[in-house]
């Protein structure tokens, strides 16, 4: 991964739109869309500019050295941030970036998965967004919280979004529901290359709590698990007991 992914909040802020056609009117639209409002390179206030020139270095470097961050139609190599193509689930968004290097390729990849994921998974996060308060009275310590929500989210569970869930199952979800999963360990033979990691271990590393890892593993196996989850070699392992999902990864 070259780039971080993030969700830049501009409602209500300038951003700076320079160009003329198709591709200008296109980021003006994105800019309007998100909530800001679009400024000529004049204005001091803006922290993102997009650029649609036919010579566009001049003016990027100038922004830059103000220290605006940009992006450039057709020209990566100028850009400080790409934009995604956006399945858009309001609140729910889903980016698809692939580092500047196929806009053609992001696009049908959403589209792929618009396919997929159903319409009312907006709904479903504004109720448990509206339920916030609710979830941490159950479970208050996070690390409950979490794997309740885990639990509920995952496949097949009562919050399953895949299977239709909507606001109604959060409420009878924190009506019902007092437990949060057992504890859990995986242990898996990691593949040299993380191409070859099956769906069913991307899961498991992307929902795992603790990750006790042989130094023989591959960094970019490492890589596909929870950032925020705690890492241990093996060679450190106390043996205690842990809570939540402990999976163990070793060298093929």
């Amino acid at each position: 991964m070259k780039a971080l992914p993030l969700f830049h909040f501009i409602a209500g802020r300038p951003v700076i739109v320079l160009g003329e056609g198709d591709a200008a009117e296109a980021k003006r639209r994105l800019v309007e869309r998100a909530g800001g409002f679009v400024v000529d390179d004049t204005d001091r206030g803006a922290q993102l500019a997009f650029l649609a020139l036919d010579h566009p270095e001049m003016a990027a470097g100038r922004l830059k050295a103000r220290g605006v961050l940009v992006n450039v139609v057709d020209r990566p190599d100028l850009c400080d941030f790409t934009v995604p193509s956006v399945l858009d689930r309001d609140p729910v968004l889903v980016a698809i970036g692939t580092d500047g290097a196929s806009a053609g390729l992001a696009k049908h990849l959403r589209l792929r998965l618009e396919a997929l994921l159903p319409d009312a998974i907006g709904k479903l996060a504004e109720a448990l967004s509206a339920s916030r308060e609710s979830i941490r009275a159950r479970w208050a310590d996070s690390a409950d919280r979490r794997r309740a929500l885990d639990g509920a989210l995952g496949d097949g569970g009562a919050l399953d979004p895949f299977r239709g869930a909507g606001p109604e199952d959060v409420a009878r979800w924190l009506a019902q529901y007092s437990t949060i999963p057992e504890a859990r360990r995986i242990e898996i033979i990691a593949p040299a290359d993380p191409a070859d990691l099956t769906l069913r271990q991307l899961q498991w590393l992307g929902a795992a709590d603790t990750i006790l890892f042989d130094p023989a593993v591959a960094p970019a196996v490492l890589d596909r698990a929870r950032a925020d989850a705690e890492r241990i070699e093996l060679a450190a392992d106390n043996g205690a007991d842990r809570s939540g999902l402990t999976v163990v990864l070793r060298g093929g």
